[in-house]
């Protein structure tokens, strides 16, 4: 008997709506900021503000997302997501000053923080049990092509003109509400299971059992938004920002082509076979980031770090939702993105702090350090073996 389906039609669909979505991310994060200077003669604060009203929308709605999403129809609420996801990008078009673009930001975030996380449990709950590992790697693929594609589109269209960039979003978002809602989900993945209990209580928002996989990834991410968010500055200040963009494609290439890989080792070994080297690549990628000065060795840093960040990434999403029961496969995955979003957010803020003391980098290796904290900690509390 042969293996199950992976690339059902309902697990693409989910993998492009998170690809779109992420991709209006990107595109906005990379372009908004200029917008702004440019077009409506803001300073660096109010540029800065723009993603600062995103993240608060994403944070705060992140864990209501996962509760709605097990206590609702999921297509239903996949469906409002998308909806409000293609009213905001259109009203994008029309916008004329600061404050409106920061409230749409605002509730951008919320919308983003229910899509997504709708369509990842969806993802996760149309791929067969014993390939969930090789599945949900895959789908994250989504949006690691986004983070690529996303930044050089943005900045290309906003070179020809804001108008073509705000048009180009709202045709995307178009794409996503239709690629996301054409196809009828069975009811017995898209309905709640129905809850004798009343009222409401932390469990609600947050699955206990994949809090220790979620702050285990917040760590490896609190790194990371080092890697995302200082990259640019960094190879600036060596005097190769010529390559910031080959940085970021070969970063993404390395996770695409080691992505099948990953995702068999974890379905037919075990999480460890992929977590451990994990650990030890993103590390070491981090220490070659902070003591090269050469495009050779900036390559280098951005493949051994996609090796790392593509092992690790995906393997703790699936951890996370597979130690809790399939009924939350919303509120896991909620826990999960939410703790990622606040170390991203928590790195971003660090980071910056650290580096203005120390310098670039030190601040590297510092983000070294703290992954094989991690890697101790997940040697401490899961061992070496099993699916945890």
């Amino acid at each position: 008997m042969g293996r199950q389906r992976l690339w059902t039609a309902e697990f693409i669909a989910m993998g492009v709506s998170s690809f779109f979505q992420y991709m209006a991310q990107y595109v906005l994060l990379a372009t908004l900021p200029l917008f702004i200077m440019e077009s409506l003669h803001g300073g660096d604060f109010e540029a800065g503000l723009a993603m600062t009203f995103f993240q608060v929308g994403t944070v705060c709605c992140r864990p209501f997302a996962g509760k709605w999403i097990d206590s609702y129809n999921k297509q239903k609420l996949l469906l409002g997501a998308t909806g409000v996801f293609l009213a905001l990008m259109l009203l994008f078009n029309f916008i004329s000053s600061l404050p409106l673009i920061l409230a749409l930001r605002l509730v951008h975030g919320a919308v983003f923080a229910m899509g997504t996380t709708a369509a990842a449990a969806l993802a996760t709950l149309v791929l067969p049990d014993e390939r969930k590992g090789e599945g949900i790697g895959y789908f994250a693929v989504f949006s690691n092509f986004a983070m690529v594609l996303g930044p050089f589109l943005g900045l290309l269209l906003l070179g020809f003109s804001p108008r073509l960039l705000f048009a180009f979003l709202a045709i995307i978002a178009g794409v996503t509400f239709w690629v996301s809602n054409r196809s009828q989900l069975p009811p017995e993945i898209v309905l709640p299971v129905k809850k004798k209990k009343q009222g409401h209580s932390l469990a609600d928002f947050i699955e206990k059992q994949a809090v220790p996989t979620a702050l285990l990834g917040g760590m490896v991410f609190f790194s990371y938004a080092g890697v995302i968010t200082f990259i640019p500055l960094y190879l600036k200040t060596l005097g190769l920002e010529t390559m910031t963009s080959m940085f970021f494609a070969a970063f993404a290439l390395v996770i695409v082509l080691t992505r099948p890989l990953v995702g068999r080792a974890f379905d037919r070994i075990g999480a460890g076979s992929v977590i451990y080297p994990g650990f030890a690549l993103f590390a070491a990628g981090l220490v070659v980031l902070g003591s090269s000065s050469s495009s050779g060795g900036m390559f280098a840093a951005a493949a051994v770090l996609g090796a790392g960040f593509g092992a690790l990434s995906p393997a703790f999403q699936t951890i996370a939702i597979q130690s809790s029961p399939a009924v939350r496969a919303g509120v896991a995955t909620a826990t999960y993105f939410w703790s990622l979003d606040i170390f991203v957010g928590l790195g971003a803020l660090g980071l910056s702090l650290i580096s203005l003391q120390v310098g670039y980098q030190r601040m590297y290796m510092i983000s070294a350090m703290v992954v094989l904290l991690a890697a101790i900690f997940y040697l401490v509390g899961f061992g070496r073996g099993g699916k945890k």
